[in-house]
């Protein structure tokens, strides 16, 4: 059987992300902004840092770390409507995934009592929607955090590691690495992951859509997840580090 066999309907190995590409500054006036894409799925994060706490927090020297999510009405192949009365359920899951994700790398003690903003708008969507916004917001969010740490606001960062996002699933009877809509559409396991860049968890979510699946199958599935997190976080870390570049390539 020759390796084509093997192939994806896209082209890619079964272990293979879709191109990758990260632009920082995208927008002028957040303190931190970023277009990620992750092949066809595109999302404007941005970061925004305001001199106040929720009022569970006042008074007590920590910081927060809050997130928010929206698809445009158009990011989709038709037309879905704007959320005008609030987030939806869904969008309700994603940004409080994000908030926890990147709060999850964050001193609090360390940010003072301020509050950094995420905004994670889609404005194309092709899968893996919610694993970009987590890895493209990090890098906004470490972006305005240097702001703070530049002009001496804050003695040091308080962002202890990374943190990215990808999707495995079982497409075909096959593992696989971020999943686009077409296989995330027909897959039997459908699984997002988030961890750190010292290989930490911090979240887990996985379904199996109509066959339950063995324990093996999730190490299996857990172990294709780290390996694309890991060239994520490659990716933050160059990101990061530049000082006049803007765009960056996986």
């Amino acid at each position: 059987m020759s390796a084509t066999m093997h192939l994806r309907h896209d082209g890619r190995r079964p272990d293979q992300l879709r191109p990758v590409t990260i632009t920082r500054d995208y927008l002028r006036h957040p303190e931190g902004s970023v277009l990620v894409e992750f092949g066809d799925t595109k999302v404007i994060c941005t970061a925004s840092l305001e001199d106040k706490v929720p009022p569970f927090l006042k008074g007590q020297g920590k910081g927060w770390v809050t997130a928010e999510y929206a698809m445009l009405p158009r990011s989709t192949n038709t037309r879905s409507s704007r959320e005008r009365s609030g987030p939806g359920g869904r969008s309700q899951e994603i940004q409080r995934l994000v908030g926890r994700s990147l709060r999850s790398v964050v001193e609090m003690a360390k940010l003072g009592e301020r509050t950094v903003w995420l905004d994670c708008d889609v404005i194309q969507a092709d899968g893996g929607t919610r694993t970009a916004a987590i890895t493209g917001a990090f890098v906004a969010m470490a972006d305005a955090i240097g702001r703070l740490t530049k002009t001496g606001a804050l003695p040091g960062s308080p962002i202890r590691d990374c943190v990215a996002a990808i999707s495995v699933g079982m497409v075909g009877n096959r593992p696989v690495l971020d999943l686009n809509y077409v296989e995330d559409s027909t897959a039997e396991v459908d699984m997002n992951v988030v961890m750190t860049g010292a290989g930490a968890f911090v979240e887990v979510q996985g379904t199996a859509e109509q066959t339950p699946f063995p324990k093996a199958r999730l190490d299996e599935l857990l172990a294709l997840a780290g390996d694309g997190i890991a060239g994520l976080v490659g990716l933050q870390r160059r990101a990061i580090a530049a000082r006049d570049e803007k765009h960056f390539t996986l």
